[in-house]
């Protein structure tokens, strides 16, 4: 199986976009990225695909609103930050998806949510109800009120929950690397990419995994736990650079490629 035939039979995605994918060289929120996503979302979703949103970058748009907080590393102006970004980022969403006549859903969820299971039902009753009306889901840790108790910690793993509690067909991570390599491939050029894994615990003693970078709050290692956790469920998990023109439309018609972990 192959990535562009993995999507091919998916009805139901989970997209991942973490924030080093919204976020341009400066920092500030990439709005040409998330009007090009949108138009790609809406092209699938007109082939019959569904799309649920799993998307960081709070913190990146609150910085493109209030940059003298940039610099700060207090807990609470990083929340209250957050609090300001999540506004920002969901306005840029409901506008980017708005040109294309799609309406949008906004779910922040902890840790919590997903171990309560009345929330967890609730959760999975609105995922449901928002996508059969045509509603693309947004979903994102809830940053302002979150602290290290309740935190999920990384919206890799977050989109692998939510995967679950949907029962999606693929899971989606975008990131700013198309895949995962024996090496980091920034730091060592005979680094080489995997293009399938179907045995994940083995592939921990075959590469070499690096830490996280300026904007994300997950590296590697996370985005394997996520893929442990969906494959587990019979889900498979694709890892592919976001940063791409049309990144989404050309994993789908096989332009571009990424890792992809198999659940058979």
């Amino acid at each position: 199986m192959t990535v562009t035939e993995t999507l091919s039979d998916a009805r139901k995605i989970v997209v991942k976009i973490g924030s080093n994918t919204l976020a341009k060289a400066d920092g500030t929120i990439n709005i040409d990225f998330m009007n090009s996503f949108a138009s790609q979302c809406a092209n699938l979703i007109k082939q019959g695909k569904q799309i649920v949103l799993v998307s960081s970058g709070a913190q990146v748009a609150g910085v493109s609103t209030i940059d003298r907080w940039s610099r700060k590393r207090d807990i609470h102006y990083r929340q209250a930050l957050c609090s300001i970004g999540q506004v920002e980022l969901m306005d840029k969403w409901r506008s980017s998806f708005a040109e294309f006549g799609i309406h949008i859903g906004q779910l922040l969820l902890t840790k919590e949510d997903f171990e309560d299971d009345h929330r967890t039902l609730n959760m999975r009753n609105t995922l449901f109800t928002l996508v059969d009306e045509g509603v693309v889901p947004i979903i994102n840790e809830n940053d302002s009120v979150a602290f290290d108790e309740i935190r999920i910690g990384d919206n890799d793993n977050l989109s692998a929950l939510t995967a679950i509690l949907w029962n999606a067909d693929v899971l989606i991570l975008f990131s700013d690397i198309d895949g995962v390599y024996t090496k980091n491939p920034k730091d060592n050029p005979d680094a080489k990419r995997i293009d399938v894994v179907d045995d994940i615990k083995k592939l921990y003693s075959e590469i070499s995994i690096g830490s996280t970078n300026s904007f994300g709050t997950g590296g590697m290692g996370t985005k394997l736990e996520a893929a442990e956790r969906v494959v587990a469920y019979g889900i498979p998990m694709i890892l592919a650079d976001g940063g791409r023109e049309k990144a989404l439309e050309g994993l789908a018609e096989g332009k571009y490629s990424g890792t992809l972990f198999t659940a058979e």
